[in-house]
């Protein structure tokens, strides 16, 4: 994997006449990644801070990987291909035998979901970021519209 990451946070959730786009980036560029409407829907919940009644599957993820001791340290969106999006989570844990780090695969939308659960970064490679679309107009456009 590029060894040169660059820190993006989620910008927004707009639905989709298919689902949710997902706008994430940084202060210089912005990009979209499309998932299902229900995904969609927690990534905003964990934008917003929303607590829920009963876990769900990302929180439950969550406190299964503090259960086996293990943290979530980032997530790295790191490949692109045809509009589909690839992602690894990384997790730390540490017990008597030693500090292990462990790489992932995972879909983008379940490590952004769980990463916003978690608190913690989300990367992306610069290829990646080099290859997307600016959508920072359009994004903001949108808000402009809605606000």
């Amino acid at each position: 994997m590029d060894s040169e990451v660059l820190e993006v946070i989620i910008k927004g959730v707009l639905p989709t006449h298919s689902g949710s786009a997902v706008f994430l980036g940084n202060s210089e560029k912005t990009f979209v990644i499309y998932v299902d409407q229900g995904i969609g829907n927690v990534i905003s919940m964990g934008m917003e801070g929303v607590r829920k009644d009963r876990p769900l599957t990302h929180d439950l993820m969550g406190m299964m990987l503090k259960g086996f001791g293990a943290e979530l340290r980032r997530v790295v969106i790191n490949d692109v291909d045809e509009g589909t999006y690839y992602a690894r989570i990384f997790l730390e844990m540490e017990n008597e035998l030693g500090r292990k780090l462990l790489e992932l695969d995972a879909r983008p939308s379940d490590s952004m979901a769980l990463a916003l659960v978690e608190g913690v970064p989300i990367h992306v490679t610069q290829k990646v970021y080099d290859e997307v679309e600016d959508m920072t107009e359009i994004l903001d456009r949108i808000l402009k519209q809605q606000g």
